[in-house]
């Protein structure tokens, strides 16, 4: 206990802080097709967004339907406008997949923002706000299968 606690303490010494994990969509069953939906937004760990993230994203398939597409979003303005950052798709299999994303990656040029509609599995570095959601869709009716998307954020 006391060197987990002189490594925190090391750690905040150089700035260097503990990454926060939340889960932004809990198991979510997917039976029939599921029009656009948004999860409940996510407040990054402090006032300060994150330099750096992970996002995971685990879909598993059961039985039946057709698409379902989850879009991580981000707001640079406390919510009033909602920004795509990544897109997962995925149609009749079991799949877990990862984006890692930096703040520090560099737009030389001006980032058009879309709104659920980012391109199937694409993700877009160098946007990240301190508030977070999940956007989600679906076509034709599941059974079985559900879908979680949890991230871990650091600076």
């Amino acid at each position: 206990m006391l060197k987990k606690s002189l490594l925190a303490l090391a750690l905040l010494a150089f700035g260097i802080l503990p990454a926060a994990a939340s889960t932004l969509l809990g198991q979510l069953a997917i039976t029939t097709a599921i029009a656009t939906t948004t999860a409940t937004p996510v407040t990054s760990f402090s006032a300060v967004p994150p330099q750096r993230m992970a996002v995971q994203a685990n879909f598993v398939y059961g039985s039946g339907g057709t698409t379902v597409d989850a879009y991580l979003q981000t707001s640079l303005d406390q919510g009033a406008t909602w920004v795509d950052v990544a897109n997962w798709h995925f149609t009749t299999t079991s799949a877990r997949f990862i984006y890692s994303l930096s703040a520090l990656t560099p737009n030389s040029t001006q980032v058009t923002p879309t709104d659920g509609t980012m391109t199937a599995n694409t993700a877009k570095d160098g946007v990240l706000g301190n508030l977070w959601r999940v956007k989600y869709a679906s076509t034709g009716t599941y059974a079985a299968t559900t879908l979680q998307i949890d991230m871990i954020s650091g600076s």
